[in-house]
């Protein structure tokens, strides 16, 4: 009976132990989960936090993440730091020997937790927000928690040499400007760092736990504990508070610190049980005074932003004449809006300046004159064509180049003089662009515009496309080992390799006025492959130097260049091959694409020729946008095809056009005048795709019974000055649906069609106009002669 008894024991302590093993591992090896809209995601088993993909607001792309699964707003509190947004068929899966494995929709891998775990038994997501792998011995062999990305959570700590990020803002997951390090000498700091080079720079906060004369009572650890309590754990177990203890509060809450996108370390709390609209809230926050001053790095708010504080968060603004470079990102960089020159002819005649008071940056000095007036001041940066602003203090001042570093607002007595390039201003523009939602930024908006568009010019000369190096550097694409490279380590191809390639040019994809495009193997890949028709008469060398203009260009809405071939007289390209075709053939069907998927092609093609016309080092203005030259790839993502090939084929695009390039229907009136080429063609072209992209109708229609709507641009500006848009989308029942938003488009699309050059917006602006702001009414295009070219 007592080894009945006994026997019984051992099988019941075993299944309990089995059970719980199975509680606890939930996640079992093969176990994966694939990026859709409504996927279940992998639930602690308190189910407050989840494991899994959040599709991001306002695209396609999904994000591999924890979050809070019983709040509303699903707040994001890990992911991994690199390459952690993809596309919608991606997939995360665990897999023996090597953990959490994420791929692409093609297979390829884009993060792993490991390459080498030999144990593996399960994984489980648990009740503190930790995502825990286990070994066959039930230890843990890897552990979010070690690999924080810019929150912390209770039962958490960061140890010496331990560091978290602020993502880049509130929709972009990439890493940001700030860190938040435990570094050896037993401080915690905050500082900014080199986006190029991860390199940390000068700190803006320092908790002041280390202690050179007394190693033992220097900080060591950053403890936050299942309270809620924060503090810093000195060597000799005393406590430094971060969390004063009377600041908790009372009742069941979640908590969590996070450095935020402004820089601000914050430690938030949220009922558990939410009733009505309940929200984060603060609890503290570091540092107290964030427009902080410097030598080194941007300081709190982007290069050429100016701080103020709002409350204790930054509220960054661009100064007149500048615009924010990235429109998602109000703390980031701006741009000027129009550049004066230092070339022969400079005279200081030239320059005017714009006077903002209480503003500076302390950074970007190189000059000092003392004693100084406000007008000497003004006019020894007037005559001096490096000087981009001037300060003037307290009978000082300091000349600034661009672009300009530390800038705030300023409670002391201090101007700032922006010069601007008085030839330069922007003929008869209008205040017509935009209205912010946001009441504040409408004020900024409308002080810029103000009047008869007087910009403030100021040179700006970092702007400078990042260096991005090709994946084909590391794994050269071409398997025939060719004999050379061009100097941006692209393939150069023989010309026999391109005809064996496409088996002898025998699978034509397309045709237009660069060339004859063709399908192609090589290695594994397809590819396509362009010949063109007429090129530069320059020879190889110039070749070579625009081809390399074009492999450095990077986006995710330009189709990617893999290499070139300049044997003898043929001249080839080749390009990453797009599998669902050009954008004609999907819109221009019996059956009419979604409008959410319309909608966010027109987006990405906009976002492409910005990246084009203001974020290159080298600017290039496409000349021939028109759906035909806009491809789609297996997610449907927009990407621009033969850009940079206009310079290619004997088009010189900085002066009075000698030749007409494009296609009937989008080009642009300038085209022809005599009047000089500019971007703005290609605002004009994209104008009259984006009224495509709304109503599905091509822009010249010659046999339609329709009379009225024989060229697209007239027809859009007939039902929008009528009060009709909804007959351009006709039976679009979700564009219907959608109806403000299709007004939204087709006011932008009449923005960019206008006749006057000068009436567009930048391409920058239309992406701004297409997805955050409201969009004043356009307009006739076409005042002068009545009728759209």
């Amino acid at each position: 009976m007592a080894e009945v008894l006994l026997c019984l024991f051992f099988v019941t302590t075993f299944l309990g132990f089995v059970a719980g093993q199975q509680t606890k591992c939930s996640v079992s090896v093969g176990a994966s989960l694939t990026a859709t809209p409504g996927v279940t995601p992998w639930l602690s088993s308190s189910g407050d936090f989840a494991f899994g993909f959040r599709q991001l607001e306002g695209n396609d792309n999904f994000l591999l993440s924890i979050w809070y699964d019983k709040i509303p707003d699903k707040t994001i509190i890990w992911y991994p730091e690199t390459n952690a947004t993809v596309s919608r068929g991606s997939k995360v899966e665990l897999i023996d020997q090597r953990g959490l494995v994420l791929t692409d929709p093609q297979g390829r891998e884009v993060w792993s937790t490991s390459s080498s775990f030999s144990d593996l038994a399960c994984g489980f997501m648990n009740d503190t927000g930790n995502f825990v792998i286990l070994g066959n011995n039930s230890g843990k062999i890897w552990e979010s928690f070690s690999y924080p990305a810019d929150t912390l959570l209770p039962t958490q700590v960061m140890e010496i040499r331990g560091q978290i990020n602020s993502k880049k803002n509130k929709t972009n997951f990439s890493r940001g400007r700030f860190q938040l390090r435990m570094v050896t000498n037993g401080n915690l700091v905050l500082n900014i760092r080199d986006i190029f080079s991860n390199f940390p720079l000068n700190p803006y906060y320092v908790s002041g736990t280390s202690d050179a004369g007394n190693s033992t009572n220097s900080g060591y650890q950053l403890s936050f504990d299942a309270t809620g309590y924060m503090y810093i754990l000195r060597r000799n177990g005393q406590k430094y508070d971060l969390t004063r203890r009377d600041a908790l509060p009372s009742g069941d809450y979640y908590h969590r610190a996070t450095l935020d996108p402004d820089g601000l370390f914050t430690q938030y709390y949220h009922p558990k049980n939410p009733t009505g609209n309940a929200s984060w809230a603060v609890i503290w926050s570091e540092p107290k005074e964030i427009c902080f001053s410097g030598d080194i790095g941007s300081g709190a708010c982007g290069l050429n932003n100016v701080c103020s504080l709002d409350g204790n968060r930054p509220k960054c603004e661009c100064p007149q004449g500048f615009s924010l470079l990235d429109s998602n990102d109000p703390n980031g960089d701006c741009d000027h809006d129009i550049s004066p020159r230092c070339d022969e002819g400079y005279g200081g005649d030239l320059f005017d300046f714009i006077e903002l008071n209480n503003t500076d940056w302390s950074g970007s000095d190189y000059a000092h004159i003392r004693p100084s007036n406000e007008e000497n001041c003004k006019l020894s940066c007037r005559e001096d064509c490096f000087c981009a602003v001037a300060i003037f203090r307290d009978d000082q001042c300091w000349k600034k180049a661009i672009p300009l570093s530390h800038g705030k607002k300023t409670s002391e007595y201090v101007k700032a003089f922006l010069k601007y390039q008085k030839d330069e201003r922007p003929p008869q523009c209008p205040p017509w662009i935009l209205k912010e939602k946001d009441q504040r930024s409408l004020v900024l908006v409308g002080s810029v515009l103000l009047g008869t568009c007087v910009f403030v010019i100021i040179v700006l000369t970092g702007v400078i496309c990042l260096g991005f190096f090709l994946v084909y550097k590391k794994k050269p694409m071409n398997p025939y080992a060719s004999s050379k490279a061009a100097e941006s380590n692209l393939p150069r191809f023989t010309y026999q390799e391109l005809v064996e390639a496409t088996n002898g040019f025998k699978d034509e994809l397309g045709k237009g006025a660069f060339g004859i495009v063709y399908k192609g193997v090589i290695g594994t890949n397809i590819v396509a492959v362009k010949k063109l028709d007429r090129v530069v008469e320059d020879g190889e060398k110039e070749f070579k130097t625009e081809v390399n203009v074009i492999a450095r260009t990077h986006h995710k809405n330009l189709v990617q260049l893999l290499g070139y071939c300049d044997d003898g007289e043929q001249r080839l390209l080749v390009y990453e091959y797009m599998n669902n075709g050009t954008l004609a053939a999907f819109l221009f069907k019996d059956v009419k694409p979604s409008w959410k998927e319309r909608s966010y092609i027109g987006v990405g093609i906009a976002k492409g020729l910005a990246y084009l016309h203001e974020e290159c080092s080298t600017q290039i203005i496409h000349c021939d946008i028109k759906p035909q030259n806009i491809l789609l790839d297996d997610y449907y993502n927009a990407k621009i095809s033969d850009f940079g090939l206009a310079k290619l084929l004997l088009m010189n695009q900085s002066r009075t056009n000698t030749g007409i390039r494009g296609t009937k229907g989008y080009v642009a009136p300038e085209w022809f005048r005599n009047t000089p080429v500019t971007v703005k063609v290609d605002v004009f072209s994209y104008g009259v795709l984006l009224l495509e992209i709304i109503s599905c109708q091509k822009s010249v229609v010659f046999d339609s019974d329709k009379e009225d709507v024989e060229v697209l641009t007239d027809w859009a500006w007939d039902c929008y000055h009528e009060g009709r848009v909804d007959a351009f989308v006709e039976d679009d029942m979700e564009g219907l649906d959608d109806l403000e938003r299709v007004i939204t488009f087709v006011k932008v699309g009449l923005w960019c069609v206008q006749e006057n050059p000068c009436l567009r917006p930048t391409m920058r602006k239309v992406v701004q106009m297409l997805e955050d702001l409201e969009v004043t009414d356009p307009p006739c295009p076409y005042p002068l002669f009545g009728t759209s070219i």
